[in-house]
């Protein structure tokens, strides 16, 4: 990020912000977006002086080319398939051009739903694995070239998966796509 002029770093579905704060701690410019208030709440209570801001990565609320990098670490995950493509179109939009994105999700090929989350908490959300062919693809159809992939944990139940994608110029057929997608949705 610093190559790149320097510029701020969005940690989009933070959570409590620990990884956030790690890259405080590291000299780079982030904050935190996450849709849960309650998120939020503990990160803004850990992590005194950070920024934090509810938002949704399908209606992302940030001005276009306002980051310099995004990363989305096992946020991805409660977004469903349909709605991915959106997410990744307000990435691209809200990235600068060569601005880097890393994404961090679970693989597999059928959502699961999680009902007990860390720490024993009752809980009931859908866990949509993907594979990284697939998360790959719709990246390049969202306008990024995808950079790397590393497989995780191969043997355990649940494998993980982490891309590193650099944002292009907007592809014609994504300009339009996107665009009336948006439009649409601002008519319903």
């Amino acid at each position: 990020m610093h190559a790149a002029g320097g510029g701020p770093v969005a940690d989009v579905g933070c959570g409590p912000g620990h990884v956030t704060a790690h890259l405080r701690e590291l000299g780079v410019d982030a904050f935190g977006v996450d849709l849960s208030p309650v998120m939020i709440d503990v990160a803004r209570r850990d992590h005194p002086g950070a920024r934090f801001e509810v938002g949704s990565m399908t209606d992302l609320d940030l001005a276009d080319a306002s980051v310099v990098g995004l990363l989305a670490f096992w946020s991805l995950i409660h977004i469903p398939d349909d709605s991915v493509p959106t997410v990744f179109g307000h990435f691209h939009r809200v990235l600068r051009p060569g601005g880097p994105l890393l994404l961090g999700f679970h693989v597999g090929d059928e959502p699961t739903l999680k009902t007990q989350g860390y720490g024993g908490h009752p809980m009931n959300v859908h866990v949509h694995r993907r594979r990284p062919d697939q998360v790959a693809a719709w990246l390049r159809d969202a306008g990024f070239t995808v950079k790397a992939h590393m497989l995780l944990d191969l043997d355990e139940s649940v494998p993980g998966a982490v891309l590193f994608a650099r944002r292009q110029p907007w592809p014609r057929k994504v300009i339009g796509s996107f665009r009336t997608t948006l439009a649409a949705r601002d008519q319903a």
